[in-house]
């Protein structure tokens, strides 16, 4: 399988990229970021650009992959509507619309987060974006796509977070996390389970279209314990 990941150097990204470079199913990865991740692999190869609202200069490079995770997101606080729905909205709505020019036989996988408003009209307004953009993804004509609401993400293996107040969060709880886990399954995931549920959407599918943190976890649990296992 041949994916592309947008935002591998944040939190959620870097895990994902981890994930892919371990897993013998997958045999190549391109990154498509604004900053290089700083990793050296054989089957990793990097596009950096400063403006992910536009990729038709690097459109062809998109061409024959089966997968993409979109993992790149941003904090909603401090800022305006507007400004949110240019970062999260139209950066992915580029990604998303160039791919399935390029790719239309791919699987598409969208970090959103838990309590995502699809109506796109509820009070919350990152919910009400990040609802839009579900939405607007889903339609486009890839071979199929998936929103997964992730709960709380337990970043592992020294990944860290590039929000400050975030990285205090993880600081706390992460001695937690085990009883957190076995506590909230509906609530709780990590960054390697992350990783792993996308590799098994992508190659296999998953029960809905809207992935809810306990269905990552189902997923991710599956592809380490079943007949198709990571090698």
């Amino acid at each position: 399988m041949k994916v592309v990941i947008f935002g591998a150097t944040g939190m959620v990204g870097q895990g994902v990229l981890r994930e892919c470079l371990l897993d013998d199913r997958v045999a190549q990865v391109l990154v498509v970021g604004r900053t290089p991740t700083g990793r050296r692999h054989a089957k990793l190869t990097e596009i950096v650009r400063d403006d992910l609202s536009d990729l038709s200069p690097v459109a062809a490079d998109l061409s024959g992959y089966d997968a993409c995770f979109f993992c790149l997101g941003s904090t909603s606080v401090g800022m305006t509507e507007a400004e949110y729905t240019r970062v999260t909205y139209d950066v992915a709505m580029a990604a998303a619309t160039a791919l399935s020019r390029q790719s239309p036989g791919m699987t598409f996988v969208f970090i959103s987060g838990r309590a995502t408003d699809a109506t796109e009209t509820g009070k919350l307004m990152w919910a009400r974006v990040k609802g839009k953009t579900e939405n607007a993804i889903a339609r486009l004509p890839f071979k199929a796509t998936y929103m997964f609401r992730p709960g709380y993400i337990q970043p592992m293996h020294g990944i860290k977070s590039s929000t400050s107040w975030y990285r205090l969060i993880y600081n706390v709880l992460g001695p937690l996390y085990p009883l957190l886990r076995r506590l909230f399954p509906r609530n709780v995931t990590n960054t390697d389970a992350v990783g792993e549920a996308m590799i098994a959407a992508a190659r296999r599918g998953a029960p809905t279209d809207v992935v809810e943190n306990r269905d990552i976890n189902k997923l991710a649990e599956a592809t380490r314990h079943g007949p198709d296992r990571r090698i």
